[in-house]
């Protein structure tokens, strides 16, 4: 048997006891994060101590690039404790994007380590102004989620697009950009994905990039298909709520109700539920990670991803998604009127699960998509 060496065996453990304090922390505050409709700058730091924000980060720079599906497990098990801490942290892969900046300003951006956090408001794309060196930005653009927390800020502007006809995003520091806090929403409410403003900052055209676009790095990561990888840590979130309300719904079986009926546990119709929930789940969840594994192992082989492994991620996302809602709308429904108390956690499950299938990633468009990939026809523009 190989041997581990010590230090590498110490760094192992240190990084297993930091991700075990994240859980912890996440389950402990989670009605903070709630009710502050952001996650608080100090559990960002304890992120950062587990390695959720280096995830991403090029090797050369210090980073540990992590394969997809072993990020995605990470954000699963967040998720599973809270939905909006899972949300946050899924944005650990989002350095992805800016493996597409010059290698200088990327080894400016992790000069003081690898442990940076990007957040985006990229939507609605804003006109930029041209100006020497750069782009004069001004703006305000929509759902920055964990932008509160954020060491740098990304937004989209339209001037200096690429022959695709992309929008480039540029990269500001908090100190340029204003949060305008209007996170007032159903489900998620812990992510502070507020809106971002911004007055006339000039961003120098080495901070710009195309979203998806070309990386300057050369890493398996980073030849992992972008787009969809956005896709999967989102749908991943959906995955970890949906696990924990079929498992308060099975937890519940064995509780007497208020009227006196059998146990949830001995009827069949209850079995049944739980039992076809548990199945669904576990399919769109062996879909999703299978569909990953391919195509990670076709990049880290040296090779693209094809547009058909490209497709099955976006398909298996999307899927997940749905499917995760279905289960928690079943799961919610199982918990009768115990449910709809405040203090039941089925209303948070219900509400976060809600949110993930509404992401334009993840919307039922997909599967028009990826038949059209399945079928050889040419799917809708910024599917592939």
């Amino acid at each position: 048997m190989t041997q581990i060496p010590d230090r590498a065996a110490a760094a192992a453990g240190r990084s297993s006891a930091a991700f075990d304090r994240v859980l912890a922390v996440v389950a402990e505050r989670r009605g903070e994060f709630e009710e502050k409709r952001h996650i608080p700058r100090d559990v960002i730091a304890e992120f950062k101590n587990a390695g959720i924000y280096r995830a991403s980060t090029p090797k050369k720079f210090g980073g540990d690039a992590l394969p997809p599906a072993e990020f995605l497990r990470m954000i699963e098990r967040i998720s599973v404790v809270d939905g909006s801490a899972g949300w946050v942290a899924s944005f650990g892969s989002s350095l992805v994007y800016l493996a597409a900046l010059p290698i200088q300003s990327q080894a400016e951006l992790y000069a003081d380590g690898p442990d940076v956090v990007f957040a985006g408001g990229l939507f609605p794309v804003q006109p930029a102004e041209r100006v020497e060196g750069g782009y004069r930005v001004s703006g305000r653009w929509k759902f920055a989620s964990g932008c509160k927390g954020a060491d740098v800020l990304g937004v989209g502007i339209k001037a200096g697009q690429d022959s695709a006809g992309r929008p480039l995003t540029a990269v500001l520091r908090p100190g340029q950009v204003e949060i305008a806090e209007n996170w007032d929403v159903i489900g998620m409410r812990g992510t502070g994905s507020h809106d971002l403003v911004v007055d006339g900052a000039v961003v120098p055209e080495d901070w710009t990039f195309v979203r998806g676009g070309e990386p300057t790095v050369e890493e398996p990561l980073y030849r992992y298909p972008t787009v969809p990888y956005a896709a999967q840590v989102l749908a991943v979130v959906g995955l970890g709520v949906a696990r924990a309300a079929l498992d308060q719904a099975v937890a519940a079986g064995g509780r007497a109700g208020y009227t006196g009926a059998p146990k949830p546990a001995e009827r069949a119709t209850y079995r049944i539920a739980v039992g076809r929930a548990e199945a669904q789940l576990r399919s769109a969840r062996a879909f999703f990670y299978e569909a990953t594994e391919e195509a990670w192992a076709t990049v880290a082989a040296g090779d693209p991803a094809t547009a058909d492994q490209a497709s099955a991620l976006r398909l298996a996302s999307a899927h997940l998604a749905k499917t995760s809602f279905e289960v928690v709308r079943a799961a919610y429904q199982l918990g009768g009127i115990a449910a709809i108390a405040d203090g039941s956690p089925m209303q948070r499950y219900l509400r976060d699960a809600s949110v993930v299938p509404q992401h334009a990633f993840l919307q039922e468009g997909m599967y028009d998509g990826a038949g059209a990939v399945l079928m050889g026809v040419q799917p809708f523009p910024g599917y592939l």
